[in-house]
């Protein structure tokens, strides 16, 4: 199922949480680290599994402080309950870090009635080191099914400026893309838009991540949903190309023939297998709309 906007929300805020989970993103991550002041944060993870174990229409994550930090243990050992379907796990940068990560959650359920392996866990990579060692963490043989990438402390690490056209961070988005591929991992995250007030400039940025193969990106505004969907979703004329691929290619074969024409575009395997995949993800939409709705 894929999985287009993962939106933050801070724990610590009940009314900010209780609409997020109303704005339409394929997930919410109630957020420990970042969002959440120092003294805030013990507090948070109560109120955090609370909202996790109320009604909503989408998936509800939480992420959890670093490994490396003081609060990351008493996080995961709060908000690994019934009602919570992940953890996002910031700055991870060794395959060591992260199996630690797993080995814990591992426990939890297993001490509290949870099945094995149910909590995904999906891990940040946003420092020079999680990129020069990727195929180390995806390879640990971890719970992870996707990762995600984090622009804004990547730039920060690497001492660049994070810029609008975010050239500075292709490199990195195109290791993780690719790497997620060669290990049999679904297509990554995107990285947050910080830019709260260009609209043209995030939707560039989603197009950007869309276009060399992530299937979403994380928001960090209410407004910012809705766009992002959109652009992850196949827009009408592309599924109706593909639905006239599919139906054509069906009669070139009946006839015994594999390779032919549309408007003048070639059309072979590679453009059918391309063209039944937008179809699949259109119906997975759909579905999801059908069973919130």
């Amino acid at each position: 199922m894929p999985l287009r906007t993962f939106l933050f929300a801070p724990a610590n805020h009940a009314r900010r949480v209780e609409k997020a989970f109303t704005l339409g993103a394929d997930a919410v991550i109630l957020d420990l680290e970042d969002a959440v002041a120092v003294a805030e944060k013990p507090a948070a993870r109560a109120k955090a599994i609370e909202a996790l174990q109320s009604p909503r229409r989408c998936l509800g994550y939480v992420r959890v402080n670093a490994m490396d930090t003081p609060f990351c243990y008493g996080d995961l050992l709060a908000v690994v309950q019934a009602g919570l379907d992940g953890i996002i796990l910031p700055k991870v940068e060794t395959a060591e870090g992260l199996l630690t990560a797993d080995w814990l959650v591992s426990q939890l359920e297993r001490e509290r009635g949870l099945a094995a392996g149910s909590v995904d866990i999906v891990p940040i990579l946003e420092t020079a080191r999680a990129v020069t060692t990727v195929d180390a963490i995806m390879k640990a043989g971890s719970r992870i099914r996707r990762v995600a990438f984090g622009a804004g402390d990547y730039s920060l690490d690497l001492g660049v400026t994070w810029s609008r056209d975010e050239r500075e961070c292709q490199h990195a988005r195109d290791v993780i893309v690719t790497a997620s591929r060669g290990h049999g991992l679904e297509a990554p995250l995107d990285s947050a838009y910080a830019r709260l007030d260009d609209a043209e400039g995030l939707l560039a940025s989603a197009r950007g991540a869309a276009a060399v193969g992530y299937q979403g990106k994380m928001c960090i505004h209410p407004d910012q949903v809705e766009p992002v969907n959109a652009m992850f979703t196949p827009a009408a004329e592309e599924v109706a190309f593909a639905r006239r691929v599919v139906a054509a290619f069906a009669e070139a074969e009946a006839q015994g023939s594999s390779a032919f024409r549309i408007d003048g575009k070639f059309i072979d395997y590679p453009i059918l297998f391309r063209a039944r995949r937008v179809l699949e993800v259109i119906e997975q939409l759909e579905s999801r709309r059908a069973a919130i709705y």
